[in-house]
């Protein structure tokens, strides 16, 4: 499937099953809910979505534990699955979708290198992060996340 057919099928399978999602973005900046909105008929399926880039947004918008925040720090399975949980909560939507790691160029670590990104998933019945590796530079980490991210939740809502 070619990128904007995937964003597409994702629209509509969200329609054809009356659900709706909500994006809690950090290295994405909004480019999942953009990819999402860019979509026609995306008003049925999409109220709000947040970018949270700081570690005091996360917490204060979507509500991550502080400490999980100073101890695991953002780039993080259990950061990331409370920023897709908190932001499915909040906006009273059915699927949640989170988004954070390291785009690059700068930023990365030996445990968290450029292009680590964890992408986090949400129903009313799971919530799971997802931990993986993307190569090029920081536009391309960016796209293959907003990519990996609509393909994690299409199949996750195909077994709603």
């Amino acid at each position: 499937m070619r990128n904007n057919d995937l964003t597409e099928a994702f629209v509509k399978k969200l329609i054809e099953k009356n659900l709706h999602v909500c994006c809690a973005e950090s290295c994405t900046g909004g480019l999942v809910a953009a990819h999402i909105i860019n979509i026609s008929g995306a008003s049925a399926v999409i109220n709000e979505s947040y970018i949270t880039y700081s570690n005091e947004a996360k917490n204060r918008i979507l509500g991550v534990n502080k400490n999980d925040l100073d101890t695991l720090g953002a780039v993080s399975d259990k950061v990331c699955e409370q920023m897709a949980s908190g932001c499915r909560t909040k906006s009273d939507s059915d699927i949640g979708i989170s988004t954070t790691g390291i785009a690059g160029p700068d930023g990365g670590t030996d445990e968290n290198p450029v292009g680590t990104v964890y992408i986090g998933i949400s129903t009313k019945n799971s919530t799971k992060a997802y931990e993986c590796h993307f190569e090029g530079n920081r536009d391309e980490v960016r796209m293959q996340s907003v990519l990996k991210a609509i393909e994690l939740a299409y199949f996750t809502i195909e077994k709603i």
